[in-house]
C-alpha cells in the first residue's frame, strides 16, 4: 500500500512569538497565526484528503480544523498524539537560545543549528536528555518510537492511493526530513508556520520528497 502525506507545521503561537521553548507545552495560536493557517487552508482547499490527522497540541488541532473547515471533504481531524513535538523536560517553556546553549555546551556547540550540523539529529535529541536535569526529555530511541507508532496507525487509516494531511509541528518534520528526504533536497532552515512537506509511504518505507514549501 502507497499513500501520501501532506505535513503542515501549525500555523505562529504566542511561544513562537516570544521565542520560547513548546513542545508538549501548549499555546494558543496568535492573530498572525491564524490568518497563515487560512492563507494554507485556501491553496489546499481542492486537495482530495481521504482523511485529516494532527497531533493532539491545541496548536495543531486549531490549524488542522481551520485547513479542514475549508477543504472541499470537510474532514473530521483524528488527533494522533503519536506526532507531537520532542518532549524537552526541564527546558518546556524557557528561552530557545539560552536552551539550546545549555543543551550544545557541553558539546562546543552554541546553537541547535550547530549541534544538528556537527553531531547529527539524533544525537541532538539525546544531548536534551542528556542535558536536562530531571532526564524527562526525549531521547531519539523514545522518540523515534513514538513517532513509528504514529505510523502504524495511519495505515491504519489509510488506503492505496490516498492523500493524508497531517498536522505537526516544526522539529518533528524537519527529523522525518533528515530521516528520509531524497538526495536533492536542501535542508537550510527549520519548516516555516504554515508550510508543507511531502511525503510518500509505499509499504511502510518513507521518502520525503518536497520540504518547508511555503502556501502563503
Amino acid at each position: 500500500m502507497a499513500y501520501q502525506i501532506y505535513l503542515v507545521r501549525h500555523g505562529r503561537t504566542w511561544y513562537n512569538e516570544y521565542e520560547k521553548m513548546q513542545d508538549w507545552s501548549d499555546t494558543p495560536l496568535t492573530n498572525d497565526g491564524v490568518e497563515v493557517a487560512q492563507k494554507a487552508a485556501e491553496a489546499l482547499k481542492n486537495v482530495d484528503f481521504a482523511a485529516a490527522t494532527t497531533s493532539d497540541m491545541k496548536r495543531a488541532v486549531d490549524t488542522c480544523r481551520i485547513i479542514t473547515r475549508r477543504n472541499k471533504n470537510h474532514l473530521v481531524p483524528h488527533e494522533l498524539s503519536e506526532f507531537r513535538e520532542q518532549f524537552y523536560g526541564y527546558f518546556e517553556g524557557r528561552s530557545i537560545d539560552e536552551s539550546w546553549f545549555a543543551i550544545g555546551k557541553p558539546h562546543h556547540a552554541r546553537t541547535f543549528a550547530d549541534i544538528v550540523k556537527n553531531y547529527g539529529f539524533d544525537a541532538t535529541m539525546d544531548f536534551v536528555k542528556e542535558a536536562d536535569p530531571l532526564h524527562d526529555a526525549e531521547d531519539s530511541k523514545e522518540y523515534w518510537g513514538r513517532i513509528e507508532r504514529g505510523f502504524k496507525k495511519l495505515d491504519q487509516i489509510a488506503h492505496d492511493g490516498d492523500k493524508i494531511l497531517l498536522v505537526t509541528h516544526s522539529i518533528t518534520i524537519l527529523g522525518l526530513a533528515y530521516r528520509y528526504k531524497t538526495d536533492d533536497i536542501e535542508l537550510n532552515d527549520i519548516p516555516a508556520n504554515a508550510s508543507l512537506t511531502l511525503m510518500e509511504r509505499d509499504n511502510g518505507i518513507n521518502k520525503v520528497t518536497k520540504y518547508n514549501q511555503s502556501l502563503i
